[in-house]
Order: structure tokens, then C-alpha cells, then sequence
């Protein structure tokens, strides 16, 4: 009995447990890991194993970025490459990782009128989108997918006019249903696609071209800017969700059997 009484305390001692007391966890991450259930997969286990408390903030990558910024979160996970990477240089956070990636699709209306099926060129099926009449739904609100977007019509050096061209300022679930009401494309994250395509009058048309990769990173805020961060529990979140039993965790998450992230951590340097 006293060694197994010895035994308990030790593990106690031992496991990396939120102390008592702590703040939360603030996590600020784009709409497609909350909507899609993959945090609600991720993180029990991460709770469970550290004692920390996460409150999260769904919202645009830019958003969540913004929030980091100005300290009013530890943690942010977004898919935002190249404003992931300012943020950095800029010395709001640090210990950028890679977590998983998945792909952009374009998604229309099963008619197709802008006759763009089955291509896999994103650049091409734009500009055939902007000389048809077929109305796109952005989600302007500089989130990840959005950036994503204004890149391809940047290439595309063309874009449909207005009123054609609808601004939404929504999540990404929100733009999907809007466009399927109004009979639109838009661009959407694979994974936020998934969870509502039963629901929306929608067909993909556009693919695998190599310009949707989607690859996310976590960074944490630096505690030099914002010194009342958790910065102890942020760390923990970036060393677990980057480790083999959280990416195998990611690579385990097929709602409906369907794979929807692909982990793509590397060793820490």
C-alpha cells in the first residue's frame, strides 16, 4: 500500500499538469479547424493529458493573427502562410510549427454554366468564371481561404464584376450556404467542405492544382511583447500538437471516413 501511496505521488509530481490556479489556454484559430470538428477530436486528449483549460476563438485566419498580435490570446493555429511569417518577422510570436495541410477547392453549382468541371488549373477556371454570368461569393473577410482567393484573382488579372461578385464578410460555413442559395461559386478549405456538402446544392470543379495546397502553422505570442501570456500551456499545445501522438491524433480524425488533415510537423530546431 505505501509503495503504491509512493507510486501516485510520483506520477503526480512527475506529468506536465496545469498547476492550480492557472488562466486558460487561449487559442485563436481559423474557422475550418473549429467547424470541421478537428479541435473538438484534439483537444479532450490534450486536456486530459496536460490539465489545461483551452477556450478557443474561431474565427479568419487574419482575425486570429490580429488577435495574437495584441496579446489577447497564448496561441494561434491558422493557415495563413505568408501573414503567418510577417507576424513572425515582426516579433509577435514565436515557434512558428508546421501542423498538417490539406487543399483549396472550388466548389459551383452542379449546372456548371461557367463550363469549368473537372479542370485543375484554378488560374484558368477564374477567368472563364469572370466572362460567364455565374455569380462567386467571397468571404472578405481577410481570412486564410480569403488571402488564398485574392491571390488567384490577382493572377488571374481579372475578376467578375459587380453585382456578380459578392463581398460576404462570413465563415467559410456561412459563404457555402450563401452561395448555394444564390446559385455562386467560391473558394473553400476541403475540410469545411466535408461537413457541409450534404447540405449545400454544390459540386466541386476545380482540384488539384498545386497552388491550393493548404498548409497550417501554430506559433505562439511572445511572452517579450505580451509578458502576462500562458506562455507555459502554449508551449505545451505546440510541443503536443507537433509530436507523434498528436499528429498520428490529426491523421486519425476521418469524420465519414474521410481523411481531412494531413500532419506535416517537423522535428523541433
Amino acid at each position: 500500500m505505501i509503495k503504491q501511496t509512493a507510486f501516485a505521488l510520483w506520477l503526480c509530481i512527475a506529468c506536465p499538469l496545469a498547476l492550480a490556479g492557472d488562466p486558460p489556454l487561449r487559442l485563436s484559430t481559423t474557422t475550418s479547424t473549429d467547424n470541421s470538428g478537428l479541435l473538438a477530436w484534439l483537444l479532450p486528449l490534450f486536456e486530459a493529458k496536460t490539465g489545461a483549460r483551452v477556450q478557443v476563438l474561431a474565427v479568419g485566419s487574419g482575425k486570429a493573427l490580429e488577435l495574437a498580435k495584441n496579446g489577447d490570446v497564448d496561441v494561434t493555429l491558422v493557415h495563413a502562410r505568408a501573414a503567418e511569417d510577417r507576424f513572425v518577422a515582426e516579433g509577435h510570436g514565436v515557434n512558428r510549427r508546421d501542423v498538417m495541410y490539406n487543399d483549396f477547392v472550388l466548389v459551383c453549382p452542379p449546372s456548371d454554366k461557367a463550363g469549368i468541371k473537372g479542370g485543375a488549373d484554378i488560374v484558368a477556371a477564374l477567368r472563364k468564371l469572370a466572362a460567364s454570368e455565374v455569380r462567386f461569393v467571397s468571404r472578405g473577410d481577410n481570412s486564410g481561404t480569403d488571402q488564398m482567393e485574392q491571390s488567384y484573382w490577382n493572377m488571374a488579372g481579372v475578376r467578375p464584376p459587380a453585382p456578380r461578385y459578392v463581398s460576404a464578410g462570413l465563415g467559410m460555413a456561412q459563404v457555402l450556404a450563401m452561395a448555394a442559395e444564390l446559385q455562386a461559386c467560391t473558394l473553400t478549405d476541403r475540410a469545411t467542405w466535408a461537413t457541409v456538402r450534404d447540405k449545400a446544392a454544390l459540386a466541386i470543379v476545380v482540384q488539384g492544382d498545386p497552388r491550393m495546397f493548404n498548409p497550417y502553422g501554430i506559433i505562439a505570442v511572445n511572452p517579450a511583447r505580451h509578458p502576462g501570456i500562458n506562455e507555459r500551456a502554449a508551449r505545451q499545445l505546440i510541443d503536443w500538437i507537433t509530436s507523434s501522438e498528436g499528429q498520428a491524433r490529426i491523421a486519425a480524425f476521418r469524420p465519414h471516413g474521410q481523411q481531412l488533415f494531413f500532419p506535416s510537423a517537423l522535428p523541433a530546431r
